[in-house]
């Protein structure tokens, strides 16, 4: 097992386990895409796991979690699950026992990578050919502000940044989609406006209860112009 003296120190995970309905979307988008050998990169404690693992039912997933921090919670919160595996290191590093996946998935977490090609090609490495790489970012860089700084985010993507990433680690049918267009005043009023540095549970379990049910469901039918974050689906 590899190992890694890093431990992440942000607050993405607290508004994770807050907004259920938002990231049970997410996997229900992803879940068509999910094969039955799946990888998780950035796994954080598990919560997203569990979505994939009802939403999608894979045969086999491989959970990976580079923070020291994180990794026992998630091996914990996982451990009556027999289809899944969980590993302690950076992809690049645990990439040898993950190979010939169906696809790979990486949720908030393309925007941590000091250099998200280099990621992106590791990712590639772990699939078979054909197999897919379902890929969800904050979006819109003008939006970057102090919660950006705080979750520890090196940047934010437009369609034509995070496209050009997945081409250039060699991905190919990149199809790309924005998603949370009304996230889009909350997230800037938050980090440029009131400058906060975390997103209390409680703001994110309101809006994911009031808001996100019927947005996620028109949004589903009609794509917004703009939006929050990026949902990215690429083809190995």
């Amino acid at each position: 097992m590899a190992t890694t003296s890093f431990s992440y120190s942000g607050t993405e995970l607290d508004a994770l386990v807050a907004a259920p309905n938002y990231y049970r979307f997410i996997a229900r988008t992803f879940a068509p895409y999910v094969g039955p050998r799946a990888v998780e990169v950035g796994a954080g404690i598990g919560t997203f796991a569990e979505h994939l693992l009802r939403e999608a039912a894979p045969r086999e997933l491989v959970l990976v979690e580079p923070a020291d921090n994180n990794f026992p919670i998630l091996r914990e919160q996982l451990r009556d699950r027999p289809n899944v595996r969980v590993l302690h290191g950076y992809l690049e590093q645990v990439g040898a026992e993950v190979r010939d996946m169906d696809s790979i998935v990486a949720v908030n977490v393309l925007e941590h990578t000091p250099d998200d090609v280099a990621f992106l090609r590791a990712a590639r490495a772990t699939l078979r050919p054909g197999g897919s790489a379902l890929i969800f970012v904050p979006a819109m860089q003008r939006l970057y502000g102090s919660l950006d700084a705080e979750f520890e985010h090196h940047r934010r993507y437009s369609k034509a940044t995070l496209g050009r990433a997945l081409a250039d680690a060699g991905f190919r049918d990149v199809r790309l989609r924005h998603v949370n267009s009304l996230g889009i005043l909350a997230w800037f009023a938050a980090g440029r406006v009131f400058r906060w540095r975390t997103i209390k549970a409680s703001r994110v379990a309101l809006y994911d209860r009031l808001v996100v049910p019927w947005l996620m469901a028109l949004e589903s039918r009609i794509e917004p112009p703009i939006g929050q974050s990026i949902l990215a689906i690429a083809t190995a």
